[in-house]
């Protein structure tokens, strides 16, 4: 993953597309930090998309909280950022396979109310395999359960 963030930065640098990028350094920034954490060859593929998706809601977070303060133009800034993380992502799950697996994990584990969320997200979670937006799910999860 970051070697194709440095080669895909490179390109960047090459083509003069500015705002790309300062995503992109920031980005490999992240990612070289998250390596320097673990033992020398346990990065792992899931690690790395761990960290882009942490950079991926902290970048929406951020947009929210400008926004908030009346700072579109860097809530904007902020916005430009998340596709340029999402293309390293895999693809998010699609709303009506996202649903199945919140059904059947309701199934799974027998969740009769919303104090059995905790152990169905879990299960989402587990089974969504980083395909999941955690938001989307949690509030899939609290309307089924709500029911």
């Amino acid at each position: 993953m970051i070697d194709r963030v440095k080669s895909d930065l490179t390109d960047a640098m090459r083509a003069g597309d500015r705002s790309r990028v300062d995503a992109l350094r920031l980005v490999l920034s992240a990612l070289q930090r998250a390596e320097k954490a673990v033992p020398v060859g346990e990065f792992s593929q899931a690690d790395a998309e761990a960290v882009l998706r942490r950079e991926r809601k902290q970048r929406l977070e951020a947009a929210d909280s400008y926004r908030a303060a009346g700072r579109e133009d860097r809530a904007a800034a902020e916005l430009a950022d998340v596709p340029v993380i999402e293309a390293y992502l895999p693809a998010a799950m699609s709303e009506a396979d996202l649903a199945a697996l919140v059904d059947a994990a309701i199934q799974e584990t027998g969740a009769e109310s919303v104090r059995d969320m905790g152990r169905v997200m879990g299960l989402v979670t587990a089974r969504g395999e980083g395909r999941v937006d955690g938001a989307a799910a949690a509030a899939l999860v609290r309307a089924r359960l709500s029911a």
